[in-house]
């Protein structure tokens, strides 16, 4: 029989985690405290498998059905994390909500177990310190959405065991998922602070109408994205030059000048600026059209997913 993996919250993350969990053979268990939303969430993954299969970006060796009778949902926690491996929280971002869930954890975690955190700011020390089995916790954040974008940031405590980061790196990469670590818990963890970076200069020239928002998109979506798709910054310096020696040598004091000419961020990303920027968007993207557009977003990134997928397995065949 395979390994279990618990999930517990139901809502949309859950409910991708228990599809990547299951697209990997494992056996799945999701809890919520509520049996109409647990059955919803059930529904909803059963939907989504079938949809991904016949789009032909369904993840696995298996069928869409096959891979929902992997997945059961429970209202008794106790019962969800019984025979688990590892478990994947997953409620909202709130200390006070992550606390009560992981106290509540504590008493049914074993010494072996790893009980992982989806959350995308909060750090273990935030809200594990009170646990007895404090050192089987972790952060293991995706990125939404995680069943087309790999990366999962694996973010330990002060006091996480050596080995529940290697494995939880482990299964990660079992499952298909792209895991960095962290070698320490830093507030926003990696990506979120490379991302807000970016946030706070497109916002500073929007403001200073440097460009139009449609054309700092246009930025990233024709410029730095499709190069950033398949490698990263520090590469992109390395091959811009005879390595990222000698493009510190020759472009470091240009960038160095251009950093000095940047505003600091801004003190909060104010609503009159959002209003405009959500002015421009009203003809192309109106609020009431939003839920179409991500679904656009996610069937691309869908693709994209695929290419990649297709491309790594050329690679890996032709070394």
């Amino acid at each position: 029989m395979s390994e279990k993996v618990a999930i517990v919250g139901s809502g949309l993350i859950g409910q991708f985690w228990a599809m990547i969990f299951a697209s990997g053979g494992f056996r799945v268990s999701i809890y919520d405290i509520d049996t109409e939303q647990v059955s919803r969430a059930l529904a909803l993954i059963q939907e989504k498998l079938e949809r991904y299969e016949k789009q032909g970006c369904l993840r696995g060796s298996t069928t869409a059905t096959q891979q929902a009778q992997l997945i059961s949902g429970h209202t008794d926690l106790a019962e969800c994390l019984t025979g688990a491996v590892y478990i994947q929280e997953c409620v909202p971002e709130s200390v006070d909500l992550k606390t009560k869930v992981f106290l509540q954890l504590d008493p049914l975690l074993s010494d072996d177990v790893v009980a992982a955190s989806s959350s995308s700011c909060l750090g273990p020390s935030q809200f594990a310190s009170a646990m007895k089995h404090r050192d089987r916790v972790v952060v293991a954040h995706p990125v939404n959405p995680p069943y087309f974008i790999p990366l999962v940031e694996i973010v330990p405590g002060p006091w996480t065991a050596d080995d529940v980061l290697t494995k939880t790196r482990t299964l990660m990469e079992k499952v298909g998922q792209s895991p960095v670590t962290l070698k320490k818990e830093v507030p926003g963890f990696a990506l979120n602070r490379i991302q807000y970076a970016i946030i706070n200069e497109c916002w500073n020239m929007y403001k200073d109408g440097i460009l139009s928002s449609e054309d700092i998109d246009k930025v990233m979506k024709d410029g730095m994205g499709p190069r950033y798709a398949f490698i990263g910054p520090l590469e992109t310096m390395h091959l811009n030059a005879d390595g990222i020696v000698d493009y510190c040598k020759r472009y470091a004091d240009g960038a160095y000048s251009v950093c000095q000419t940047m505003k600091p961020p801004p003190i909060q990303y104010d609503v009159p600026t959002a209003e405009k920027v959500q002015a421009e968007f009203a003809s192309s993207i109106p609020v009431d059209k939003i839920p179409e557009r991500r679904q656009w977003r996610d069937d691309r990134l869908a693709a994209l997913a695929t290419l990649k997928r297709q491309r790594d397995n050329k690679d890996k065949a032709s070394k």
